[in-house]
């Protein structure tokens, strides 16, 4: 009989073994004991200097767990975007065997393997993917592995200085290992902190620089991988996790027999989010193309979508523009292209989704003056339209809703990828010498502890798309709040989307307000003294006097937006 029991014995361990949980790392920021509270110029450092942090953002990859009896689980493919300013804290490793485990360990960035891969090739929802980390160089590979930025203020300064310590290069790929008590049986979540103080411990602002791209031998990268390893700590474990959360977007009315749109782009170029409910399809866009078009959709039936985003770049050579009563507002109408990849699609975010957008200047008094309602009983009026609607969706009903997501749908057809640099790109052109040079300047970090000049563009105008599609404040003084407004938190003045530099030459004039007609304009703006404040960026606010480049720097730099 005993061989009936170890059989017995044996069968029930192998279930055992193979029965499988989740676990979800919960990560939180901390300074000390307590969570961080960001935009706030409140903390002090080692060196008794004033800070504060503005992001918080790293990747973390190749998960492992130790169990008891010495065995290591490795997770593979295990990547993981933490951000705290955009709440993305947590992380679900699946499928891990039930048992007993002593240690968690992972990576702070990610292997060379993936380092140096092109970016272009990872889905939209992948934490690699450019589009979604804003931990990019730039199109050709290398991420930022860690992003901390903020403001400092010395002990016996008044102004207010920004630090942009930007941790990255394989030589800076961090093992973090962590003990742990943990008997896995269910799905589970464990909650890290990761204490700022700790990782600046040692470091002065104003003595060892408030800037660091991780330079071979930098002894402010040095330091931050010395103290990263430790820096982080468990605080809870085995807390019961809930089911995955977020139901998946069905599409919105289609109809019977939808065509599907042709979209293709370089393979540079980074996967887009495209929208789940309303797929592109033929019958949309070219619905959505006549209403963006059609002076209908205004009060008087005199002022189209068009009318204001003209041409091939769908942008207002004017500064402002005029609404239906002649009367202006007071900011720049956006170019309308490639607006896949885009995040905001208003100058203070105001619109959550680009359908949304599409909406707004219909009831707007200063551009279209009319209502939704107004406009649905035109089109209704309309034989083309009523037909057109039915085309497009399955129910052909005519209301604002469907306005918007036909719109919306002809607006993500609009696309811009065969200016100078994709040439390059495709080894179809070259860079002129100057245009090289033009573009060393937009890619470098001016450091000059190190002794490296540049002009700092990427790090709000990185990656394929030239844009990093999040609000800044640029310097620019005025009256208007931006961001602020659509938020109500002090930490958002006069702060604005970011454009995308692609087709920059051809879309003056710039800047939300419209008040620069050149580019020598814009350039002269970074390169001087611009406004300083609280929520002034800190990868501008770490140069008191500007980037103070030469005049044959501003040509060289002016030639390589010109490819954009």
């Amino acid at each position: 009989m005993w061989f009936r029991e170890l059989a017995l014995a044996t069968v029930v361990a192998l279930k055992c073994s193979l029965q499988a949980s989740a676990l979800e790392v919960s990560f939180k920021h901390l300074i000390g004991d307590k969570l961080i509270r960001h935009n706030s110029l409140r903390y002090q450092n080692s060196s008794a200097e004033e800070y504060s942090s503005t992001r918080l953002s790293y990747l973390v990859s190749g998960f492992s767990l130790q169990s008891f009896d010495g065995e290591w689980i490795d997770l593979e493919d295990t990547i993981a975007c933490i951000d705290s300013i955009h709440s993305r804290t947590r992380y679900r490793l699946d499928s891990i065997p039930s048992n007993k485990y002593q240690k968690l360990e992972f990576y702070v960035g990610v292997h060379s393997s993936l380092n140096h891969t092109d970016p272009a090739q990872f889905p939209a929802d992948h934490p690699l993917n450019p589009n979604l980390n804003n931990l990019h160089w730039n199109w050709e590979g290398g991420y930022i592995f860690m992003a901390l930025e903020g403001h400092w203020r010395g002990k016996e300064q008044s102004a207010v200085e920004g630090y942009a310590y930007h941790y990255a290069t394989d030589a800076m790929y961090t093992r973090v290992g962590l003990p742990i008590q943990y008997d896995l049986n269910e799905d589970s979540q464990i909650t890290i902190g990761l204490d700022l103080d700790h990782i600046l411990d040692g470091l002065s602002f104003e003595k060892d620089g408030s800037t660091t791209h991780s330079a071979k031998g930098d002894p402010v990268s040095m330091r931050i991988k010395q103290n990263l390893s430790s820096a982080f700590r468990v605080l809870e474990v085995n807390e019961k996790l809930g089911a995955p959360s977020g139901a998946k977007l069905m599409p919105i009315d289609l109809p019977a027999k939808p065509t599907a749109y042709p979209i293709s782009f370089p393979k540079h170029i980074p996967i887009p989010e495209l929208p789940l409910d309303n797929p592109i399809i033929k019958e949309r866009v070219v619905l959505g193309e006549k209403l963006f078009h059609d002076p209908l959709l205004s009060r008087n039936n005199s002022l189209a979508c068009a009318s204001c985003h003209q041409d091939e770049n769908l942008s207002d050579p004017r500064r402002f523009s005029p609404g239906v009563d002649g009367e202006s507002g007071n900011r720049h109408a956006m170019p309308l292209f490639n607006l896949a990849w885009k995040k905001s699609y208003t100058w203070d975010g105001s619109a959550s989704s680009l359908r949304e957008h599409a909406l707004i200047p219909i009831e707007d008094h200063l551009e279209m003056g009319s209502t939704h309602e107004a406009v649905v009983e035109k089109l209704l009026a309309e034989p083309e339209y009523v037909s057109r609607f039915k085309e497009a969706f399955g129910t052909g009903e005519i209301t604002p809703a469907n306005i918007g997501l036909a719109i919306e749908n002809f607006l993500l057809t609009r696309l811009s990828f065969d200016s100078k640099i994709d040439l390059v790109k495709a080894g179809l052109a070259k860079f002129s010498l100057e245009q090289k040079r033009g573009l060393e300047l937009f890619f470098t970090e001016s450091e000059p502890r190190l002794g490296k000049t540049g002009a700092d563009c990427f790090h709000c105008h990185g990656g394929a798309m030239f844009t990093d599609h999040l609000f800044h404040n640029n310097g620019l003084a005025g009256e208007d709040l931006g961001l602020y407004l659509t938020t109500n938190r002090d930490s958002d003045r006069r702060k604005f989307s970011t454009p995308s530099l692609r087709n920059i030459s051809e879309t003056a004039p710039y800047m939300h307000d419209g008040r620069f007609q050149s580019l020598e304009e814009v350039i002269d703006h970074y390169n001087g003294s611009f406004e300083r404040s609280d929520t002034l960026d800190p990868n501008l606010a770490k140069h008191p006097g500007g980037l103070n480049l030469s005049q044959a720097d501003k040509n060289a730099l002016i030639a390589f937006l010109e490819t954009l």
